[in-house]
């Protein structure tokens, strides 16, 4: 079944799968800092 699959193939899926976890992490971080920004009160 995975005869087909050629090397350039898995190493595009693998760097996919790395990407969509870095942005993932990037989003969670940023939903953090802007939930904790969000509790202040802001001066006008």
């Amino acid at each position: 079944m995975m005869n087909g699959i050629s090397p350039a193939m898995t190493w595009g899926m693998g760097l996919v799968c790395v990407l969509v976890i870095v942005v993932l992490i990037l989003a969670a971080v940023a939903l953090v800092k802007y939930l904790r920004s969000g509790n202040q009160a802001r001066p006008e």
